[in-house]
């Protein structure tokens, strides 16, 4: 398939799950009512729905997750809903699948995996055995693997069926209009470059911290955990976006090298690098086990061997049942030489507030009122809360 070549079908695996109830159907909703989706959706699903069921079942998700949604919309994303019921080890699925898409004049279709990765090998190779990896594309969310090992399994089922230029493999979080905020502060301002290394940065924390648990998601936290769930993708990518060098343009290609270069950088992690912990009653919630060892809290330790960013400790964390909810960058600059006063003044930093509200921060000192030559610690904050009209990371 040619990358001029547009898709014509989204076809739409995990139909009745909890992410496409949760995202995929706002973000579906977003896009039609943008003008920027005109396209039938195949849904398919092992849940014994019918065509209106399913429907029914996308517009309660697109009232749950989109503040007054426009009623045409609505109809119009619903009514190009169709089911495919049957379970993805059951070959008769696919072929009800390909008549559809024959039926619909589908020429290339977007395969979109809403599914456990270790469902991947089986529906890529349901796909292919009645050709529906002709002309296609494949869209593959995280957790890719387990690990390294599994990782490269999962590659090797995909490259059996699809080229490389046919696989999507995303994390949301990307998409996300902060995330990308980090990007353009980082690149597009030029006082920060010559303060933006080891000689003026002392240490760099990455936080996201949740006050919520699991929220019945128990078994599928038991397969992941706070390492695999949030630290080794998310927190990782933020990561890369501060520390990587200047990209030669704005193309994925450019951009993943840069990061390529911070990743391969970085020293292996070593035991006292990580700290791991787990929130009281998680042993009690459903579907995890009564001796559970899966981390809830993650704390990691990582340093980056390069020119720039030698001997700067980048601390990365993440937990659920905290005290708040919030997701920030702080760089921590070396402390100046006392002045104006006998003790040491703190360190200035800077802040990226990522959620729940969007802003930038700047802590500086600045003079005490008083006759005492005596500094008092500021921020110098620009915030702006979510804008309705910004687009979402599943619609990006």
């Amino acid at each position: 398939m040619k990358a001029s070549e547009r898709s014509d079908t989204l076809v739409l695996f995990g139909a009745t799950g909890d992410l496409a109830r949760k995202k995929l159907y706002p973000a579906l909703y977003h896009l039609v009512a943008e003008g920027k989706l005109d396209l039938p959706v195949i849904g398919v699903a092992a849940a014994g729905w019918d065509d209106a069921k399913l429907r029914t079942y996308a517009a309660d998700a697109i009232h749950a997750g989109v503040e007054q949604p426009d009623p045409a919309a609505v109809e119009k994303v619903t009514s190009s809903l169709t089911l495919v019921d049957g379970d993805y080890r059951d070959p008769a699925t696919f072929q009800h699948l390909a008549d559809v898409l024959h039926e619909h004049g589908t020429e290339h279709p977007l395969h979109y995996l809403a599914i456990p990765p270790s469902l991947f090998e089986t529906v890529v190779q349901g796909m292919c055995a009645v050709g529906l990896d002709k002309g296609a594309r494949v869209v593959i969310e995280k957790p890719f693997g387990r690990d390294l090992a599994s990782a490269k399994e999962l590659n090797q089922v995909l490259h059996q069926v699809f080229g490389e230029q046919a696989i999507f493999r995303i994390d949301h979080y990307l998409g996300k209009e902060p995330i990308e905020n980090l990007m353009v502060f980082r690149f597009a301002n030029s006082l920060l470059e010559p303060v933006w290394n080891r000689r003026y940065i002392a240490r760099v924390e990455v936080t996201m911290a949740e006050s919520f648990g699991v929220e019945g998601r128990g078994s599928f936290y038991e397969k992941v955990g706070a390492i695999r769930d949030v630290v080794q993708n998310h927190l990782f990518q933020v990561l890369a976006n501060l520390a990587m060098e200047p990209p030669a343009g704005t193309d994925s290609e450019s951009v993943r090298d840069e990061k390529v270069k911070v990743i391969k950088a970085m020293k292996p992690l070593a035991a006292g690098d990580v700290v791991r912990g787990q929130f009281r009653g998680y042993r009690d919630e459903k579907g995890v086990s009564p001796g559970s060892t899966v981390e809830t809290y993650a704390a990691v330790r990582l340093a980056i061997n390069s020119w720039r960013w030698q001997g700067v400790p980048f601390y990365l964390r993440a937990g659920k049942c905290l005290p708040v909810t919030c997701t920030e960058v702080i760089v921590r600059f070396h402390r100046p030489p006392p002045v104006y006063e006998a003790s040491s003044p703190p360190p200035n930093n800077l802040r990226f507030r990522i959620s729940p509200d969007i802003a930038i921060g700047l802590g500086v000192m600045v003079k005490a009122p008083g006759e005492r030559m005596a500094g008092n610690p500021v921020e110098l904050r620009v915030s702006r809360s979510d804008d309705p009209n910004a687009m979402e990371a599943y619609e990006r």
